[in-house]
């Protein structure tokens, strides 16, 4: 009898915890989904999807806020995983112009074909990404070096925490540019010191709270010649040194956790 408790004392300490373990569970669930796209599957690799999530804390009720969508990488996992208890928002531009508008009407369309499998995803748009104070994680991926380029992402950050509640988490991740180098206010080349984005996360009113290296690659030396487009997925330069490239994979990337207080 004595052994038998001992060994039931040990499973429940060595046991994840029922939560963990129902996360878990439910996140590998939607990322094996038959709907997600065989091109975005194969970029697991180097987007660790699980391992991002996990590291973000995103729960299956939580209010996720998932800035510029594009075609739809991060949606094909958070629909599912969020559907029967989250609420989902895919932030896009303004329709402010015929390429904003045709972007998003082919937005709608998409989640629309798939609302079976992703729920009820909401369309916002970035001047108002959610209502204030209403979401649990704002997420944003490779967006950061867009908003330098454009001279609006001090305003982006300063929007993702107004819609963010008290204690709400703000992931950013964004191809990382060498420290040793000054940055270039307008991130031309499609890398972004990690310093940087803090620096303006801090101004916003953000509290940093932890960093992840889950997407670092060693390999990146980031001085190709079309910048980080160099790299697959977009392979700028088409067949000229593609298997160099190829071998290279996709780029640094940093991935940050910041919390409105």
């Amino acid at each position: 009898m004595r052994s038998l408790s001992l060994f039931v004392a040990f499973a429940a300490l060595a046991a994840p915890a029922g939560g963990a373990l129902a996360k878990n569970a439910a996140l590998e669930q939607a990322l094996a989904n038959d709907q997600r796209t065989a091109s975005f599957v194969a970029r697991d690799e180097y987007r660790k999807p699980l391992e991002t999530l996990e590291f973000i804390g995103v729960q299956p009720n939580h209010t996720v806020v998932e800035i510029a969508p594009g075609g739809g990488y991060w949606t094909e996992i958070l629909g599912p995983y969020l559907k029967d208890k989250g609420t989902y928002y895919t932030v896009l531009n303004p329709r402010s112009s015929e390429r904003a508008t045709a972007a998003a009407d082919a937005w709608e369309k998409k989640l629309g074909e798939k609302r079976g499998a992703y729920g009820d995803v909401k369309i916002s748009y970035t001047n108002e990404p959610a209502p204030a104070g209403t979401a649990d994680v704002v997420m944003t991926s490779r967006n950061v070096h867009n908003w330098m380029a454009a001279g609006v992402a001090e305003e982006m950050f300063t929007r993702f925490f107004a819609a963010l509640k008290s204690g709400g988490v703000l992931s950013v991740s964004d191809h990382r540019a060498s420290d040793k180098e000054p940055q270039d206010p307008k991130a031309a080349s499609g890398y972004v010191r990690e310093d940087t984005v803090i620096a303006i996360a801090e101004k916003a009113g953000f509290k940093l709270v932890s960093r992840s290296e889950i997407l670092a690659n060693p390999k990146d030396t980031k001085d190709h010649p079309s910048g980080v487009w160099t790299l697959p997925p977009t392979l700028a330069l088409g067949d000229q040194d593609r298997e160099k490239y190829l071998a290279i994979g996709e780029a640094d990337n940093f991935l940050l956790k910041f919390q409105k207080p």
